[in-house]
């Protein structure tokens, strides 16, 4: 009988897969026949919805019986930049210097391939009480539309039931194990419409300048602040992203000026309680001025995983492991875990993540190796309560 892969292994295969969103280039295949090998029952379904691209997604199952402990992450990786500023080629799964190079080596490829070395050694021990599965998504970087959020409806019209999951994002900080994500803030993207009537510079009672209404209006969004947060969240915040008059010449007073703003809230807040917050903010900053307030359709609302045996566990393997005592944190941008925890109790927790999205990612060996450790003694002490 052949070794089972390892972290390695599995992660300089898959960094090699050209896997931009919303291309899969392979890299599902890939993890379907490791998967496969070690007696994974698996199957690749496809989403797709109007305006956005098909979306292959990676279910599998190795067990039938409760309870059923999932590993949850995504394959696709974000454009690589300027090639020529890469030290090795982004796609070439180098190891060098005691690191694995390449796009998606830290977010998440490194991290979907220390669940899969995991569980491989897991079951490959013998028989155990549960299932262990995988939700594994090629559309995380993109618009999210078909990707885990459609196939946990999916697995759900199939019977499907997940009690925990471990989504192995890149959430440490400095050193692997730091840092374990217990919940997430949520994002809504606004866009205000100052609308005036454009004219002659020299001649201003002709027309009507929409920039007037603007400071107002901006003060307005940022004062009073929204929170002062929580115990388990940060305060949430308003950030204005782009401010625009679509106007190159210096004499003539716009017609319109356009904001857009995104929040990043906590659980003091709904998409909706938050959306007649700003209503109410821009009606009585803008004066009797004319305008026009819209808010992008959002699927990232706050959640929080409460601090308890879950958690504990994870932070127990990690200590196994490692000997450090990670913190708990909801800091940060969205994840795959907004839609995971309508299903079960989630946490986050992966390699570190300081090199992610950037020219030159890396995910150092000896991490991707303790990674994997690290979720098969969380295998082991969830299905082994007692030890």
């Amino acid at each position: 009988m052949s070794a089972s892969p390892s972290a390695l292994d599995i992660a300089s295969a898959l960094v090699a897969f050209p896997s931009v969103t919303p291309a899969d280039a392979g890299a599902l295949p890939y993890l379907q026949r490791q998967l496969d090998a070690a007696g994974f029952t698996t199957k690749i379904v496809s989403f797709s919805a109007p305006g956005t691209p098909d979306i292959d997604n990676l279910w599998a199952r190795f067990g039938t019986g409760a309870p059923n402990f999932a590993f949850a992450g995504h394959t696709d990786v974000v454009p690589p930049g300027d090639l020529a500023l890469w030290r090795f080629a982004p796609f070439s799964g180098a190891v060098a210097d005691g690191k694995l190079w390449g796009r998606g080596a830290a977010d998440m490829k490194g991290g979907v391939a220390a669940s899969v070395a995991a569980a491989i050694g897991f079951v490959s021990r013998g028989d155990f009480k549960g299932s262990i599965s995988f939700l594994i998504t090629g559309d995380e970087e993109g618009p999210a539309v078909n990707g885990t959020v459609k196939l946990l409806e999916w697995a759900r019209a199939q019977g499907e039931r997940f009690d925990h999951c471990v989504l192995g994002e890149p959430t440490s900080v400095a050193r692997l194990g730091d840092t374990i994500k217990n919940g997430r803030r949520g994002s809504l993207t606004g866009r205000l419409r100052l609308i005036g009537k454009q004219g002659h510079v020299a001649y201003p009672h002709l027309a009507d300048n929409p920039i007037r209404a603007l400071a107002p209006v901006l003060d307005a969004l940022h004062e009073p602040v929204l929170d002062e947060g929580t115990d388990d969240f940060d305060a949430s915040n308003l950030e204005i992203v782009s401010v625009d008059v679509g106007n190159p010449a210096t004499n003539v007073i716009p017609g319109e000026a356009r904001l857009v703003f995104n929040i990043r809230f906590n659980d003091v807040w709904t998409p909706e309680r938050l959306r007649a917050e700003i209503e109410r903010r821009v009606a009585e900053a803008a004066a009797g001025a004319r305008y026009d307030l819209s808010f992008d359709p959002t699927n990232a609302v706050a959640f929080l995983t409460a601090r308890g045996a879950f958690t504990d566990l994870v932070a127990r393997a990690i200590k196994d492991v490692t000997g450090r005592e990670p913190r708990l944190s909801t800091s940060g941008g969205t994840s795959d875990a907004r839609f995971i925890k309508d299903a079960c109790p989630v946490v986050e927790m992966g390699l570190v993540g300081a090199s992610m999205h950037g020219i030159d990612e890396h995910a150092a060996v000896e991490d991707l190796e303790a990674l994997a450790r690290i979720y098969e003694r969380a295998l082991e002490l969830y299905f082994s309560p007692g030890e």
